[in-house]
């Protein structure tokens, strides 16, 4: 039922975008302030609405590739519909949620935000809403964005996700998988090692995402002490592809596979090195995510009839790796 509506609703929303994204990136801020220049005085989109402004506050890391293609699907959204589109992110929780006051305080017409932890950003969301402010969730808070408010969802459902992957480790014939969460606490990436674990015998390992090289020698040395792991499952890509550079350096024979893509673990996937990676479509999400508020303003409009929209998970291994090989390239899978 769940891959059912998933997949549904994902094809829908994909159609929505091919009918209406254009190539082009908007002014944007990486701290939310001033407008990021697009190199025209106007900066203006191909709508003839208002100019509006939207804040997107996520929990991105530095150096993480998966928010860049977030934030390009929603800077391209932003272009299109004419918005002034301002990107703030801070991994730390307490620190995400003063952001999201921060773009309450700036009387901004629309927010959009990750809520990786509930408890600490849900009730700060749930101020746009008494403010006034419409707010959608995206990526991460799929089960709470109901709760605080949020006018919609788009993303994908962890569990369900993990489950598709544990369901393809144990058609490889995985013996002792290990799950690599790289941000201790996200509860996003719980649930997709959790998924797993219902499937197949799974290990969860905690790694520093934001310190590649330190993530690296934690995988190896794990890796080097138990050779029975014949499975890594990072949970993005850069730490998937430090996780290959472990195992070699480790004499491991383990695989890796991988949630989320980039250009770079495109053609790890090309050359073998990675088997696969779980796509839940960054750059849709962040195209949505301001689109839905721009529809909001405009008419009204609410996305996904109460229900989130669900943006993956797909997989993407040597079979159909090329399809995706010129858009990852250029930022935008």
């Amino acid at each position: 039922m769940h891959h059912r509506v998933s997949y549904t609703v994902r094809r829908c929303a994909v159609a929505l975008v091919v009918g209406a994204v254009a190539v082009a990136g908007a002014a944007c801020s990486s701290t939310g302030g001033a407008p990021r220049s697009s190199g025209s005085s106007g900066g203006g989109g191909t709508v003839d609405t208002p100019r509006m402004t939207v804040a997107m506050v996520t929990h991105g890391a530095p150096g993480d590739t998966f928010w860049d293609l977030v934030r390009k699907g929603a800077e391209d959204a932003a272009k299109k519909d004419n918005v002034d589109f301002r990107y703030s992110s801070d991994p730390q929780a307490p620190n995400q949620a003063n952001l999201v006051q921060n773009a309450i305080d700036s009387k901004v017409d629309g927010i959009a935000v990750t809520m990786p932890n509930p408890e600490a950003i849900g009730p700060v969301a749930k101020k746009a809403d008494d403010a006034k402010i419409p707010a959608v969730g995206l990526n991460a808070g799929m089960d709470v964005w109901q709760k605080y408010g949020l006018k919609g969802f788009f993303g994908q459902d962890e569990k369900v996700a993990g489950e598709a992957v544990g369901d393809k480790l144990k058609e490889q014939g995985a013996q002792h998988t290990l799950c690599v969460i790289h941000e201790q606490g996200n509860s996003s990436q719980e649930a997709r090692c959790g998924g797993i674990k219902d499937k197949v015998n799974t290990e969860i390992l905690y790694v520093n995402g934001q310190d590649l090289p330190s993530a690296q020698a934690t995988i190896e040395s794990k890796l080097a002490q138990d050779h029975s792991i014949d499975w890594v499952m990072g949970l993005v890509a850069p730490v998937a592809l430090r996780a290959v550079d472990a195992a070699r350096d480790a004499g491991s024979q383990a695989k890796i596979a991988t949630f989320d893509t980039n250009a770079e673990l495109v053609n790890a996937i090309k050359s073998g090195n990675v088997q696969f990676a779980v796509d839940q479509q960054p750059y849709l999400q962040g195209y949505m995510a301001v689109d839905s508020l721009w529809l909001h303003k405009r008419n009204g409009t609410s996305i996904g009839g109460g229900r989130p929209v669900y943006s993956g998970p797909s997989f993407v291994d040597s079979s159909n790796v090329d399809s995706i090989a010129d858009a990852a390239k250029e930022g935008l899978r």
